[in-house]
């Protein structure tokens, strides 16, 4: 049985897997393997969870853009009304494209380069969360080449244990993100005396992928402690921005719920009599698009150990295609798409074609396979497609949303001509 928080997956009276209703064997068969498959629906619904949970509370939703950042999963959350959070010009471009609102735009990041900052002054974005004095000073510098103002909003950094893998810890006073609370309200000063910024707001953001709420809270108290400050200053704020980073379950997790989330960061904010009128904003990725996508890949060849040692199931997908496991040990659920009972369950190495050792999707899968048959890797609509990579020169896969019963491909599986259309061979070598 498929178990929550995957409730768009299900098997028919065959025991074949399918999402939202359409069989991921059909998928295989139109579009080949390695594809992420996505339900829209499922995207949809989290969005919503979230938004109900504010109620008639003044919020904004921004989606984590590097999360998933195909054109068609933008321009379906702009729809629904979601704002963005970016981090780069390249997902400022992109939301653009998918006809998100520029003014719903906030732009993270620690390295923006100064192209960039002038490409979303010029697009007229709702903000840019500022990391450094530095970053700070440029903007500056780029709003009065414009002639413009710049709405600008400090990250600070809360020293806020998240509790989570440490490469996607964001609030600890050693990570490189945002700026060190206790040097905030210097900057907010000068700040406020510089006529070509404008203070909107106070952001954070603690990290990824976290399972309980409390960390959240401890970082809105240290917030709301900055604004007390700011307020003996008489500098005003137009909105709160509290980050994203709530987790979701790949395997035996238990992350909190929408709900679980909003009620908590709302019930510290609310009990402070100016940041109760003053809009909240979150910034969410993974719990909107993780448990919305699959990665479909194929068995090539399995090896099975004549002894004691490790057997190995070869699927068509690889580190290239998904790299959370590689990169942070991740464990995700991979389960067989059609099951068969003739087969005899065994204890898998399930790994990729990629020319290290490092390429594996999942360790010591109990799974009843044959070559030939199709898994599916389950919780891989964020940090999937959006990290994949062409090591191995291996074109990265195709992109198929499932909407209203109907299977859309929404990227093309790269073909190996494309990999290199950009690099030249120098005249003399030819």
């Amino acid at each position: 049985m498929i178990r929550l928080p995957y409730p768009h997956l299900a098997r028919n009276a065959d025991q074949a897997l399918n999402l939202d209703g359409y069989p991921l064997s059909h998928i295989a068969a139109e579009f080949d393997t390695p594809t992420y498959v996505y339900s829209s629906a499922a995207i949809a619904q989290a969005y919503q969870s979230l938004t109900a949970a504010f109620g008639d509370r003044k919020h904004q939703i921004c989606y984590a853009v590097k999360a998933n950042s195909n054109l068609a999963i933008l321009a379906l959350l702009a729809k629904l009304g979601a704002g963005f959070d970016i981090v780069s010009g390249g997902e400022l471009a992109r939301v653009l494209k998918a006809g998100g609102a520029p003014k719903k735009i906030v732009f993270s990041g620690v390295g923006k380069r100064a192209a960039e900052i002038r490409q979303a002054l010029e697009a007229g974005i709702g903000c840019l969360n500022v990391e450094s004095v530095s970053e700070l000073a440029r903007i500056s510098g780029i709003a009065q080449e414009l002639g413009v103002v710049a709405p600008i909003s400090l990250r600070v950094n809360p020293d806020v244990d998240a509790k989570t893998h440490p490469y996607i810890s964001t609030g600890l006073k050693d990570n490189k993100f945002g700026i060190p609370i206790e040097q905030a309200p210097d900057l907010y000063r000068y700040t406020a005396r510089d006529p070509h910024l404008r203070i909107v707001g106070i952001d954070c953001h603690i990290g990824s992928q976290l399972t309980d709420v409390s960390p959240f809270a401890a970082a809105a108290e240290r917030v709301l402690a900055l604004l007390d400050v700011l307020i003996l200053e008489g500098i005003e704020l137009h909105h709160l921005d509290l980050g994203g980073g709530l987790g979701i379950r790949y395997t035996d997790e238990h992350p909190p719920t929408a709900a679980d989330w909003v009620n908590t960061v709302v019930s510290v904010i609310d009990q402070h009599p100016i940041a109760r009128r003053l809009p909240l904003m979150l910034e969410p990725g993974r719990f909107l698009v993780g448990p919305a996508g699959v990665l479909l890949s194929r068995v090539e060849y399995l090896k099975p150990h004549p002894a004691e040692g490790k057997s190995f199931a070869i699927v068509d997908a690889a580190m290239n295609d998904l790299m959370r496991p590689a990169l942070y040990g991740s464990v995700m659920d991979i389960v067989a798409v059609r099951p068969l009972p003739v087969c005899t369950p065994a204890v898998w190495e399930i790994v990729g074609p990629v020319c290290e050792t490092g390429d594996f999707l999942g360790h010591e899968r109990h799974l009843a396979l044959a070559e030939g048959d199709l898994i599916a890797i389950l919780g891989a609509g964020a940090y999937g497609f959006s990290m994949a990579s062409n090591y191995n020169t291996r074109g990265r896969p195709a992109e198929v949303l499932i909407d209203a019963g109907s299977a859309h491909l929404i990227r093309a599986r790269e073909t190996t001509e494309s990999l290199w259309v950009n690099e030249q061979i120098p005249v003399n070598y030819q």
